[in-house]
């Protein structure tokens, strides 16, 4: 492989999830990116509570996320050789928090919880 690019990027995913899950990952991003896209218009802010509140599930994205990894590449933390799997697993540890906080952020506001100041 001498050179990256995307379709290279698409079929390894594609190799290492399948392709009926890669795929459904992505439709899920795109659902949960215009599902907050919506909300924020709706509410035409970021609510701080909110936000503080949702935050709290991000170490538990973080574990969620790097759990799938491994489970779907039958690897653990024994197999981390270099300092590119350091980064590609802070990466999807980074990935799995920002995702959770996100949709934290989302059922919160379909839950219509009003906030009080």
């Amino acid at each position: 492989m001498k050179e990256l690019t995307f379709e290279t990027l698409i079929a390894v995913f594609e190799e290492m999830f399948g392709r009926g899950l890669f795929w459904a990952m992505i439709v899920a991003f795109v659902v949960v990116a215009a599902l907050f896209i919506v909300v924020v218009i709706r509410d035409s802010k970021i609510e701080a509570r909110r936000l503080v509140r949702a935050e709290l599930w991000a170490p538990v994205g973080a574990v969620i996320g790097i759990s799938f990894v491994f489970y779907m590449t039958n690897s653990g933390l024994a197999d981390i050789g270099g300092p590119i799997d350091a980064i590609m697993l802070i990466a999807i540890g980074v990935a799995g928090a920002v995702g959770i906080t996100i949709l934290a952020y989302i059922v919160q506001s379909f839950r219509g919880r009003k906030e009080t100041a």
